[in-house]
């Protein structure tokens, strides 16, 4: 069996949670999570918690939001008149907007508060801020290949 190290692939089935117990994702009847680690496919304190675990083993981890995805900054919080919002869009608590900048890049960012007169718009993650509870089995390790002076001959010749 191999531990789980950067480079490695691993398959893990995982349950995310807030404190408060709600489940914000889960692999639960779905295919496992198939990641490289030290890739930064995944959030940091998820990375970390996987490293060095071997298939078959289960934990459960507590990531700060430092670690997740970040703390909540209040610069990306805006408060906008609704006469400069178009108007045929329902700015309702909790919906997600994508907004198009001029230079043609996407975002998102969630309505956090609306009132008759302006919106309220929030475009941190909205995980950030929070501590996430992870529940991780390690279903698969495969280790990264490791080759020295002729790549190529030497993948060749552990495949025969």
């Amino acid at each position: 069996m191999f531990n789980a190290k950067k480079g490695d692939t691993v398959k893990v089935h995982y349950t995310g949670r807030l404190a408060d117990g709600t489940v914000f994702d889960t692999s639960e009847d779905k295919e496992p999570l198939l990641f490289m680690l030290g890739k930064k496919e995944v959030i940091k304190g998820f990375d970390a918690a996987v490293t060095g675990m071997v298939p078959g083993e289960k934990k459960t981890v507590n990531i700060p939001a430092s670690e997740g995805y970040g703390e909540s900054k209040p610069e990306l919080i805006e408060v906008i008149s609704r006469s400069n919002l178009p108007a045929d869009v329902d700015y309702k608590v909790g919906a997600q907007i994508e907004i198009t900048n001029q230079d043609d890049s996407v975002f998102h960012v969630m309505v956090i508060e609306a009132t008759d007169t302006e919106v309220t718009f929030d475009g941190n993650h909205p995980l950030a801020g929070k501590e996430l509870i992870f529940d991780i089995k390690v279903e698969e390790v495969t280790p990264k290949l490791e080759c020295e002076d002729n790549p190529l001959e030497e993948i060749m010749g552990k495949l025969h």
